[in-house]
């Protein structure tokens, strides 16, 4: 089988707004995953989460471990991960020389950056981290979006140190139209309900994908069953588990 290319792309594509390129690099220069997770402030298992991501994306291991030696073995780049660091220096000045450049023309909004963003998620909501809260293994993030409403991303804690959430923040909520159930009654047993008035909708008496505009004037775009027949203006609720909301960085 024909070896794959490196695909420098997609390994950079998040470079900025996560730390899996700062791991790289302090591995390089440490030789040990231990040390470099220590140095960037996440744990052991956040490291090789980075770094297996990172390789996933490249299309070909960054890291091997290194036998030997006075210290007992430890870990080196290869080829490719040198290559990857390389390249992440490269985009980094030239993204500064395009942010330069935009700033002594009055700036743009920070949500443009998110154009850059290719996935098959229909909905990418604008919104503001709130709270944090550790739920056993993973942890619960509030999102508050413009109107005020709120929404809640069960996260791993490994996702939350790579990509350096904090309270205040600024994020995207990112979900499959197919993870959003339309219903004209709100379910009080689900704890995601956005409540908002349809913009769109297919055959009312089918069931169908439906456009929801929420307060604040983001768009939502879900399923309803065909029982609900709902028709354009109709007041409606979208419900979706946490676990079905990615939480994204626009920087």
């Amino acid at each position: 089988m024909p070896r794959r290319p490196l695909q420098l792309a997609g390994a950079l594509v998040h470079a900025v707004a996560d730390k899996r390129v700062e791991i790289l690099r302090r591995v390089g220069a440490l030789g040990s995953i231990s040390q470099a997770a220590r140095d960037a402030g996440v744990s052991y298992k956040a490291a090789w989460q980075a770094l297996d991501t990172l390789s996933n994306l490249a299309g070909a291991p960054l890291v091997e471990r290194a036998v030997g030696g006075a210290g007992g073995g430890g870990a080196r780049l290869t080829q490719a991960g040198m290559q990857v660091l390389q390249a992440a220096d490269e985009v980094a000045r030239a993204r500064e020389a395009v942010l330069d450049r935009l700033a002594q023309r009055g700036g743009l909004p920070a949500s443009v950056a998110a154009l850059g963003l290719r996935t098959s998620m229909r909905n990418h909501l604008p919104c503001r981290i709130s709270a944090l809260k550790r739920s056993g293994g993973a942890y619960d993030v509030t999102l508050e979006l413009p109107g005020g409403a709120t929404l809640v991303a069960r996260i791993t804690g490994e996702s939350v140190q790579l990509l350096q959430l904090a309270k205040g923040q600024e994020v995207l909520a990112l979900c499959k139209a197919t993870a959003v159930d339309v219903l004209a009654v709100a379910d009080p047993a689900r704890a995601n309900v956005l409540a908002g008035t349809v913009s769109r909708a297919t055959r009312a008496a089918a069931a169908g994908e439906v456009a929801l505009s929420l307060e604040g004037g983001a768009q939502l775009v879900g399923f309803a069953p065909a029982a609900q027949g709902l028709r354009r203006g109709d007041a409606a609720f979208a419900h979706l588990d946490a676990s079905a909301v990615v939480i994204a960085l626009a920087g």
